[in-house]
């Protein structure tokens, strides 16, 4: 059912749309919304009733509607949840039930599966499929993709950069059947129980997952009654052809040519002696684009690479944040456009030696990619890049009484700087771009865990320079109760990746410490670690980015990068802190032509220093943000010198 006509939907008489889709436009239009409906009610539920915090606290899944196998599994809605799920979970739907056989499901079947290679992302994301019948036959299918706190393997919860091929990463499960008739299936159950830790929370999670997709097909089943199956059916396509006819649109206005882009990674998981470098070449034609991964760096050692759904997914978002953001993402965008990967990359990783766990790692770089190459075809639309790496934290100990606790995702850089756009200045407290997660709150880390969050805040002079800000610098500091393990990987501190758009200035790198409670005992001393004086870090213990071996302090000009995997595994005594800085976003448009008064602004609220204000954008500003920050002014005269003697610098 996949229609390209020149006419546009719009330009559809009432009975031409009535035959394509087999309803009015008004019952397309309500079915379409309905369908958002049904699986953002499915998500708010899961997120009200989780009991891990992975997606409690994280909101880590997604939920989807897909057509039936006769329509060829079309995707017809996404949930407003985890982005980077968007694009493979309709492979992952069709996938799972080819390999198990449409035939061979009943009603009040659901299916399982989690193989990075056969259904994206990485083994802790369960993709849960049920089928829908009406009258004997399937007619569509829900699903949700739900993070699980553990999987097994050899780190608890699973994240490490430095697992080296598919048997580490942990369980994998091909498509298997998990329900029967609304039954658990045992031997699928005890199968995970067998090989997961925390099952405690996994199994009223399992059956929460089960609830939220019978209510998915009861409300299905009441639009299928009201309006027909064949309204349904029509609708999911209407849905997809509106998406893709939308992207279609966005690529045409598009000048034709050939664009090409770059992003890294820092290294593996084995040593430092690779630098992963991601590569794209974009090409327009019409209303069609290509983009072409050839030249990217082979699959890493380690499991830092992502699978060639997840590269699929990172190229229909990056083109929708740039070209196509009005209209809901689908299966339909992709109708427009090719992706060429060639096999065994660091963005088409392939089993055994090509573990997938950190996906996003090389998903984000790929978007950034797309970012930096179509930078010149969108020309103002242009968006800057973000932090670019979770830097994603992973802790687990014993609590005195010896209960087992686990931290996972939320006391890393997991939240940080967007780039900024024609729009504004950027945010300086998300998740990245292809991930939508909520930020855990430091009242449920606290009473999890034995965790004090010490600070979340800003660091000035980090965020890219333009007539629109960047988003800043994050930094955290998390103090461990107990004896803890930890897991940690930073793995994009070498070169900033938030980098600049239309003449703006690239965000500052980020970096990771750990301060052993042996050289500053928060607790003992009663006042937090600094954050601006050098010699502090000469009490720390370098975890990555680029330092200063002098001082142990960050130095993106002159300072040696230190790999984050010389230690796996980080064993820490009670009052030790792990410090992260973020990377900043880029700025947006020529710094030098930012009025002002914004930049005083940003002064006035620590985004910068005096210092850096006349360093980044030739404002001269007087006065102390400290002890009077409303009384800060700016010197004209030596802001219009100033700007004149860094312009004429720039052209030379």
């Amino acid at each position: 059912m996949t229609h390209n006509s020149a006419i546009t939907i719009k330009e559809l008489s009432d009975a031409e749309f009535e035959a394509r889709y087999d309803c009015d436009r008004y019952t397309a239009t309500v079915l379409s919304n309905r369908m958002r409906y049904i699986v953002e009610h499915m998500c708010t539920n899961l997120l009200h009733h989780a009991f891990s915090l992975i997606l409690r606290d994280w909101y880590d899944f997604a939920a989807t509607i897909s057509g039936p196998p006769s329509m060829n599994y079309p995707m017809s809605t996404v949930s407003n949840s985890l982005v980077i799920f968007a694009g493979s979970m309709s492979y992952a739907v069709r996938n799972a039930v080819e390999e198990y056989g449409p035939n061979d499901l009943q009603p009040g079947d659901v299916l399982m599966v989690n193989d990075p290679y056969r259904a994206g992302t990485h083994v802790n994301d369960v993709c849960f499929i049920r089928p829908v019948f009406h009258d004997g036959e399937i007619v569509t299918f829900v699903a949700l993709r739900a993070h699980q706190l553990d999987m097994g393997g050899p780190i608890p919860a699973g994240f490490s950069a430095t697992k080296k091929d598919v048997y580490e990463t942990g369980l994998v499960i091909p498509p298997t059947l998990m329900y029967r008739n609304d039954k658990p299936v045992k031997s699928a159950f005890n199968m995970i129980f067998d090989n997961a830790r925390y099952c405690t929370l996994l199994l009223p999670d399992l059956n929460t997952i089960h609830e939220n997709l019978l209510l998915g097909e009861r409300l299905m089943h009441e639009s299928i009654e009201r309006y027909g199956v064949e309204a349904w059916l029509g609708a999911i396509q209407y849905s997809c052809d509106v998406a893709a006819e939308s992207m279609s649109t966005a690529i045409a206005a598009l000048p034709d040519g050939v664009y090409e882009g770059s992003d890294l990674v820092d290294a593996d998981g084995i040593d430092d002696e690779f630098e992963y470098e991601i590569k794209v070449k974009v090409t327009k034609v019409g209303d069609r684009i290509e983009a072409d991964f050839s030249g990217t760096s082979e699959q890493a050692r380690t499991s830092i690479n992502g699978g060639v759904l997840d590269t699929v997914t990172a190229v229909g978002v990056a083109l929708k944040y740039l070209i196509d953001p009005s209209t809901p993402f689908n299966s339909g965008i992709y109708r427009s456009i090719d992706v060429v990967l060639p096999a065994r990359t660091i963005c088409s990783a392939q089993p055994p030696d090509g573990a997938v766990f950190l996906y996003w790692e090389a998903a984000q770089p790929a978007l950034l990619s797309i970012f930096r190459a179509l930078e010149a075809a969108v020309k103002d639309n242009a968006v800057a890049g973000d932090y670019g790496s979770l830097l994603i934290h992973t802790g687990h100990g014993l609590l005195p009484n010896g209960t087992p606790w686990v931290t996972a995702a939320q006391c890393g850089g997991e939240h940080g700087a967007w780039g900024a756009t024609k729009a504004g200045d950027a945010d300086s407290y998300n998740s990245f771009y292809m991930v939508n997660s909520l930020d855990p709150a430091t009242e449920a880390i606290e009473s999890d865990c034995p965790i004090v969050v010490l600070r979340k805040e800003y660091v000035p002079d980090t965020a890219g320079a333009g007539y629109n800000r960047g988003g800043a610098t994050v930094l955290r500091d998390s103090m461990y109760l107990t004896e803890a393990h930890h897991t940690s990987s930073p793995v994009h501190t070498k070169r900033p990746s938030g980098h600049g758009a239309c003449g703006g200035k690239a965000g500052r790198n980020g970096a990771t410490w750990l301060f052993p409670s042996a050289n500053f005992d928060v607790a003992e001393r009663r006042d937090l670690i600094p954050v601006d004086d050098p010699n502090i870090y000469r009490e720390s213990v370098p975890v990555s980015g680029l330092i200063d071996p002098e001082n142990n302090a960050l130095n993106v000009d002159t300072g040696e990068y230190v790999w984050f995997g010389v230690n796996p595994i980080w064993h820490t005594k009670p009052n030790d802190v792990f410090r992260y800085m973020t990377s900043g976003g880029g700025g947006w448009g020529d710094p030098y032509s930012r009025e002002p008064e914004r930049v005083l602004r940003d002064v006035r609220d620590e985004y910068m220093t005096i210092a850096g204000a006349a360093r980044e954008y030739g404002v001269i500003v007087k006065g102390d943000p400290r002890k009077d920050p409303e009384g800060l002014v700016v010197d004209e005269e030596a802001t219009r010198e100033r700007r004149e003697e860094l312009r004429r610098a720039t052209d030379n």
